[in-house]
């Protein structure tokens, strides 16, 4: 782990994978210190925010490259109630007749449409970051076969809540009307944002695998929240 101030409030965490700083992160969090803030992964790096008028940085650092060595050697674990959060799994429905850049992936990777949505749904993918817009997740990763696929030339002016794209190594869900350039190659009826309600059901470290439906099953399960 490297660790270095980000601002006067916060530090990053480095890690040699993104596993080992999902682990870091949820047993930071089950320690539940009372000078901390907040914890946000992404990818291999964990982002630790503390109040800056209970602990120093050089405080904080050493807390963190101590409570790892503890970890490291069995005697911090986290709790089952954090552990959990982080294991559990989505079913997100897609109907993948619903956008227009199958062609263009098809094309890009020489294999068919229904091979293109075998592929992308059986695999089990990870939260590996939140952003971009308010609930967005990249999920990681795709099958060789489908890696490499570039952004659009020009990104769209507007993405539909619940469109599912990829690009490179990555595939994620559009939750908020948006510009994109992701190719999108299918669309869930499930709500994954609601910001007024303060609606946010993924987190990095849970697990999410996409089932093929039809336009009627869309239809018949349009505005529900996404559940685990």
């Amino acid at each position: 782990m490297t660790v270095v101030p980000l601002g006067d409030q916060a530090v990053l965490a480095y890690f040699p994978d993104e596993t080992a700083a999902i682990h870091f992160a949820t047993a930071v969090r089950s320690a539940a210190t009372l000078w901390l803030q907040d914890i946000v992964p992404a990818y291999a790096s964990v982002g630790i925010f503390f109040d800056a008028d209970m602990i120093r940085t050089g405080d904080v650092i050493k807390w963190l490259t101590e409570f790892l060595t503890s970890t490291e050697d069995g005697s911090t674990s986290p709790s089952p109630q954090h552990s959990a959060i982080n294991l559990r799994t989505f079913r997100v429905p897609v109907c993948y007749e619903m956008q227009s850049d199958m062609a263009r992936v098809c094309e890009h990777t020489g294999i068919s449409v229904d091979e293109v949505i075998r592929l992308h749904t059986s695999t089990e993918f990870t939260v590996y970051a939140i952003g971009f817009a308010p609930g967005f997740p990249y999920l990681g990763y795709l099958p060789p076969e489908l890696c490499g696929v570039g952004r659009l030339p020009s990104p769209r002016l507007r993405v539909e809540p619940g469109s599912v794209g990829l690009t490179g190594r990555q595939t994620g869900i559009y939750p908020l009307p948006r510009p994109g350039g992701w190719n999108l190659i299918g669309r869930t009826p499930r709500v994954i944002v609601d910001v007024a309600a303060g609606f946010f059901p993924l987190r990095v470290g849970d697990r999410v695998r996409f089932e093929r439906i039809d336009e009627r099953q869309f239809r018949d399960q349009e505005g529900e929240r996404l559940i685990s």
